[in-house]
């Protein structure tokens, strides 16, 4: 079992084993009452920690919602509401979220507004909400105008990351989640760029070690980077926090959202990856070789590294309404070198028009 401890205003483990679901009942302290909200495909694995938490002392409520973004919605969020109220649900009481990213922001969005916050635990079963959605305490809904623009920050009181329920995920969702990853390599963690390049095959492979490293060393750089600045602070003018896990996010969102989130994230966080790298070679001097990097561990996980769909004006609108920008001015986490992240503050149009172009290179 690995433990990653978060440091942070209240913090909490996320436990990663096979098995991990065991130490779900231990977590639920002193509720009566446990609303365990899921996506509607996992049902068995609903009630399977529906099991593990009731009793005779502990009712279980059970809200099923769409699969993916579909969730992330008002309109989810106030069936939910609605569902907690008829069932009288109050202060004291729990809220387990089970599913993906969509799912597990939804959940701790609803822990958070309803009654002004209470109790939450995370069930990610997919890689990226294992490494990213579901650990750091950000939860939150889209709107049609923009992913993520209604939100708040409320940490969990622990996240379950159990392996053994990504037996069953498909292939893309597996790669999807493994951009998160490499984009902690490119940040900081050499060794996990290692762990691919020698292994591609075998970072694809859930039931590896190497896999279960990846998704270890990913928490504890998220861990490592909200500890020191949960909410984002410490990210003012060229100043780089919390907002450094925003690499390749700024585009990425905005492909997410022009394709109507028929592009997974982690694929187009991909392509907003290999934006800011073209974006850091032209602005901080990264090297071609670093940016060749870049291509090639994406590749060789099997996620796009070129794109021409959508045309760049239509983009460069929905980055403005990005959650990240201040103002005016577009923010973009880019790269020195592999390792040494920096702020890109309101570069011109010419040279972001030009990176985009980029991606029309095969």
């Amino acid at each position: 079992m690995s433990t990653v401890r978060f440091a942070t205003e209240h913090p909490y483990c996320v436990e990663i084993d096979n098995g991990a679901l065991e130490k779900l009942p231990a977590l639920i302290a002193d509720s009566s009452r446990v609303a365990v909200i899921y996506a509607e495909p996992l049902v068995e694995v609903a009630l399977e920690v529906a099991r593990l938490v009731g009793s005779a002392t502990v009712s279980v409520l059970s809200i099923g919602v769409p699969e993916g973004e579909a969730a992330k919605t008002p309109q989810i969020l106030a069936s939910c509401w609605s569902t907690l109220a008829s069932a009288g649900f109050t202060r004291s009481d729990l809220i387990i979220g089970v599913g993906g990213g969509a799912t597990t922001d939804l959940a701790g969005f609803v822990a958070a507004s309803w009654l002004r916050g209470v109790s939450y635990l995370s069930v990610p079963t997919t890689v990226l909400a294992m490494v990213d959605a579901s650990v750091g305490g950000k939860t939150g809904i889209d709107l049609p105008e923009g992913k993520n623009l209604v939100g708040a920050f409320h940490e969990p009181n622990g996240v379950i990351a159990d392996l053994s329920l990504l037996a069953t995920l498909p292939a893309r969702e597996i790669r999807s989640g493994l951009a998160e990853v490499i984009k902690a390599g490119f940040i900081t963690d050499e060794r996990i760029r290692a762990l691919i390049a020698e292994s591609a095959s075998g970072s694809l492979d859930v039931a590896s070690a190497r896999h279960a490293e990846l998704i270890r060393r990913a928490v504890q750089f998220k861990a490592d980077v909200v500890s020191k600045d949960l909410r984002e602070t410490t990210s003012v003018g060229a100043a780089i926090g919390r907002e450094v896990l925003n690499y390749g996010h700024t585009l990425g969102h905005a492909i997410e959202s022009w394709e109507h989130y028929e592009l997974r994230h982690g694929e187009a966080v991909a392509l907003g990856m290999i934006f800011a790298a073209h974006l850091s070679r032209r602005l901080l001097g990264l090297s071609d070789e670093a940016v060749a990097t870049h291509y090639e561990l994406l590749a060789a996980l099997g996620l796009p590294t070129s794109y021409r769909r959508a045309p760049f004006g239509e983009l460069r609108e929905l980055m403005a309404r990005d959650k990240k920008t201040r103002g005016q001015a577009l923010r973009f986490v880019g790269l020195r070198n592999l390792g040494d992240p920096a702020m890109i503050v309101a570069p011109s149009e010419r040279v972001l028009e030009e990176c985009y172009a980029q991606l029309g290179r095969d």
